[in-house]
């Protein structure tokens, strides 16, 4: 919801674009840090129960943004949603991997992380459709609304996820399981994959409106567009995955990847139609997701899988965060509100996702999956 909008803040909020990569930052790095703490706690406790208390800070977190006045308000209130935001990830796919078995889990992760293709087919076009009609703030309310409603689907529907707290076998130590040298790895691809996103995802709305003429009411189709074919793409990704390895899949969904960020941002302009060009990216890049996804949670036992998930979501945020924080590093603004400096940071992007295949095929190779 937030860099979507990123256009609407530099003139309601009057936040310069180039600081918009550091509304994602914040809270990235709130859900770090939150990571970090859940990694010392969270596999003492039923997994729903901790789910539903980091769904009710992120909802309070989410409607704080609706309150910003401004950049230092908007940033606090991001930071405040990431300090809930990053447990609930974690403890979700947790929650995911002990239940379902491991042959069926590359579908599994392809149909829950599709919903990120609903967010963008549903929540992105609402939302900038609701910030155009009823203003900035109203986004905010209507998600806070929507994760109360959630909130108590879950309470109702989720069964007690205690499984882990019976196990007889003595979990490892935080300590011990950073020094696996499987998880190390899995941790290093985490980090690269997100690096490599966040340095573009912040700055593509205002890219295709400032460089390459989009208009502004149009982003909300492109979303819309993208994340139905994401959404299709996903499914197959995750079938893909269960049958032939996501180290394979993960090689084809990079080259896409690769070529349609060239031919987006490299050149300074987009060299084929916008809206191919968006759903190549929206498709190829939530297909590696479902791959680097599905193979890290395999990393962790039983025991210990919610504090592993906590240190990866801390490792992933944090991750993002310097993603994001590349763009004032790289752009600047030309007089005519062009955006100038993507071709370096598309160039850095491209780098970052033609080696997360070759890591892949490591963490496969070391034989100590769940």
């Amino acid at each position: 919801m937030i860099m979507p909008l990123g256009p609407d803040f530099t003139t309601e909020l009057h936040i310069p674009a180039a600081l918009l990569g550091l509304l994602g930052s914040a809270y990235a790095v709130s859900a770090s840090v939150a990571g970090l703490a859940g990694a010392w706690v969270l596999d003492r406790y039923d997994r729903k129960t901790a789910l539903l208390w980091a769904l009710l800070g992120l909802v309070l977190g989410t409607a704080a943004g609706g309150f910003a006045i401004g950049f230092k308000s908007m940033m606090a209130a991001r930071l405040l949603a990431g300090l809930f935001g990053g447990p609930a990830t974690s403890l979700a796919v947790s929650a995911l991997t002990d239940l379902v078995p491991l042959e069926r889990r590359g579908r599994a992760f392809g149909a829950v992380m599709g919903a990120f293709s609903v967010a963008s087919v549903l929540g992105v076009p609402m939302g900038l459709w609701l910030a155009r009609h009823g203003g900035l703030r109203t986004p905010f309310f209507v998600v806070a609304g929507m994760g109360l409603v959630v909130m108590a689907m879950a309470a109702a529907v989720l069964p007690p996820l205690r499984t882990h707290l019976e196990r007889r076998e003595s979990p490892r130590s935080l300590t011990e399981i950073l020094h696996r040298p499987v998880v190390q790895l899995a941790l290093l691809t985490i980090a690269l994959g997100n690096m490599a996103t966040f340095a573009i995802v912040p700055n593509i709305a205002p890219y295709l409106i400032r460089n390459c003429g989009m208009p502004r009411q149009s982003l909300e189709y492109m979303y819309a567009i993208g994340g139905a074919c994401s959404f299709v793409s996903m499914r197959l990704v995750g079938w893909l995955i269960d049958r032939y390895g996501a180290a394979r899949v993960m090689v084809l969904a990079s080259v896409v990847l690769a070529l349609d960020l060239g031919l987006t941002f490299l050149p300074g302009r987009a060299l084929l139609p916008v809206v191919v060009l968006f759903v190549a990216f929206m498709v190829s890049s939530s297909s590696r997701n479902v791959c680097v996804t599905t193979t890290c949670s395999r990393v962790a036992a039983p025991a210990e899988r919610a504090r592993y998930q906590s240190i990866q979501s801390a490792v992933q945020h944090m991750a993002a965060a310097v993603g994001a924080g590349l763009g004032p590093v790289f752009l600047r603004e030309l007089a005519d509100g062009r955006i100038d400096g993507m071709t370096g940071l598309t160039a850095l992007s491209i780098v970052l996702t033609l080696t997360l295949p070759s890591l892949l095929f490591k963490l496969n190779s070391l034989g100590e999956l769940n």
